[in-house]
């Protein structure tokens, strides 16, 4: 018998239907967080909004959830660059709410990684 998502892995999918969502709708806000070397901006901002709605739908499904964890997780490695170039670029101005969101968003990762790993368990 398949279990129900924990509450972290509710979160994480919860997190990435709104995420992707805006990702999809207004791309534009997640430019700032784009490092430099990272390619194809737009693009790629778009197609993390449809990797996050696909791993969200995935884990909502006992057959698809184990993959969909572990792509969740991996997605979540993957935009921490993104969250550290915010931090990072909050501290060459003098807006304390946004680094402190940005600062706040980093250690957060890890239950989210967390998550979405104990996801693909069930």
């Amino acid at each position: 018998m398949t279990q129900p998502l924990k509450t972290d892995a509710k979160v994480v999918v919860g997190a990435f239907l709104v995420s992707g969502t805006v990702h999809l709708v207004k791309p534009e806000v997640f430019e700032p967080l784009m490092p430099s070397w990272v390619p194809a901006h737009r693009e790629v901002i778009v197609g993390s909004g449809v990797l996050e709605l696909l791993c969200a739908a995935g884990m909502a499904f006992p057959r698809t959830r184990r993959v969909a964890g572990l792509a969740s997780a991996a997605l979540l490695v993957g935009v921490f660059p993104g969250n550290v170039k915010m931090f990072t670029d909050s501290l060459q101005g003098s807006n304390k709410p946004l680094q402190a969101v940005s600062l706040a968003r980093l250690p957060l990762q890890l239950p989210m990684i967390r998550g979405a790993l104990r996801a693909g368990r069930y």
